[in-house]
């Protein structure tokens, strides 16, 4: 099993939705013996944004690229090749200003790309990254969850289904910034989710 763990929050180990997303991966592990896990932490180390030369550089055809220019599509390639790759996803998002992180979504604009992610056909978009399990630890310092204030998951919902995945668990932790016993509270439920996940689940060995 091939587990992909994208940390999106700005705050490192810190973070409260890197912390739900690692007891994520480390289920997984127990559950599976044979797993290999790469970590893209976007905060430590942020993919390149969507700029005007990154889309010049995509839209020029690779063997007239300059070497800058392949050098910034070879970026993104990297990143799609670890998605391709994946069996599972985990993703570690924080709330900010109601929406995702930046990073984040520098990494979904990295990753979604016409004719290799997804495609457009007679009967509307298909996604091509088909068979993947998704898992997404969701921090919120206030409770949005079901609200119209909630910008995050409709985002995220469609993005991963518009590029094939559709079998997402979502985790909840929120009222984070609510006071020391709320913020507990939360975490505590959030890791008991976590658990009742893979209550059923036993250990494989492959």
């Amino acid at each position: 099993m091939n587990i992909l763990q994208i940390n999106s929050s700005a705050r490192g180990d810190d973070s409260s939705s890197t912390k739900l997303a690692n007891a994520v991966v480390a289920q997984l592990k127990a559950a599976n013996s044979a797993t290999h896990v790469q970590v893209r932490d976007l905060g430590h180390e942020p993919h390149p944004t969507l700029d005007s030369h990154a889309l010049k550089a995509l839209f020029t055809a690779e063997p007239e690229r300059s070497a800058e220019q392949s050098a910034r599509v070879a970026i993104d390639d990297a990143v799609i090749a670890q998605v391709q790759a994946a069996d599972v996803l985990v993703m570690g998002v924080p709330m900010y200003n109601f929406g995702i992180p930046a990073q984040l979504k520098s990494w979904f604009d990295a990753i979604a790309r016409a004719g290799v992610t997804f495609r457009y056909t007679e009967n509307g978009p298909e996604g091509l990254l088909k068979g993947k399990k998704v898992y997404v630890a969701l921090a919120r310092g206030g409770i949005y969850r079901d609200t119209p204030n909630d910008s995050q998951v409709p985002y995220l919902k469609t993005m991963l289904g518009f590029l094939g995945m559709t079998d997402v668990e979502w985790i909840y932790a929120e009222g984070l910034a609510m006071g020391t016993e709320i913020a507990e509270k939360a975490m505590l439920q959030a890791h008991r989710q976590i658990e009742a996940l893979f209550a059923s689940a036993q250990p494989a060995t492959a």
